[in-house]
């Protein structure tokens, strides 16, 4: 099965594409598109928790896109540095997209958290020091990036040792044709 995309694939344009999917995303994030977001559907079809959810605004929440609940593999402990979210330690975002850096920022500020940190990066190129995070959370990215290994050792090269990682992702159990490798509309969500 392939991990990555077609070698003459242009990562460039995939890359902008999926910026300006979630730029829409984090704008208008009732806007017309082809996958679920909110509240609404992290609770009832993944399984978060919708007293949390309901304690949050619907600024924080309205742009969720995720495809899983990476939170069900485990619980995090208080205190531990992790690379997404988590309500006490320290708590460090990274996104490629602006509009979302700066609404997770406002939510974090809304929610009055000040143990959070949004960065400028992507899951190839993770803004953070080797071996200095706990748990490394994702939820609905690596699907969307065409260099898997790179962002694996990325996520590798920023955990502690005894880290772990939580990932809810989308798999394909198939090889898919190289029309499909290359459509990118399948690749941004």
């Amino acid at each position: 099965m392939a991990v990555t995309c077609p070698i003459d694939f242009d990562v460039a344009s995939l890359r902008a594409e999926v910026q300006t999917m979630y730029s829409r995303v984090a704008t208008s994030p009732n806007g017309e598109f082809h996958f679920h977001r909110g509240p609404h559907y992290a609770a009832t079809m993944l399984g978060y928790d919708s007293t949390e959810l309901a304690a949050l605004t619907a600024d924080v929440t309205s742009s969720f896109a995720g495809v899983g609940n990476p939170h069900a593999i485990g619980r995090i402990p208080a205190g531990a540095t992790v690379v997404d979210i988590g309500p006490r330690g320290r708590a460090i975002g990274v996104d490629m997209t602006e509009a979302m850096r700066q609404r997770a920022t406002a939510g974090a500020a809304a929610c009055g958290l000040d143990n959070v940190e949004v960065r400028n990066g992507d899951a190839t190129r993770l803004p953070i020091d080797d071996r200095s995070v706990d748990v490394v959370i994702s939820n609905g990215v690596l699907n969307l990036v065409p260099e898997k290994e790179r962002a694996v050792a990325e996520i590798a090269r920023v955990l502690k040792p005894g880290g772990r990682v939580q990932i809810a992702d989308i798999i394909i159990g198939e090889v898919l044709p190289d029309s499909a490798l290359r459509d990118i509309d399948l690749w941004t969500g």
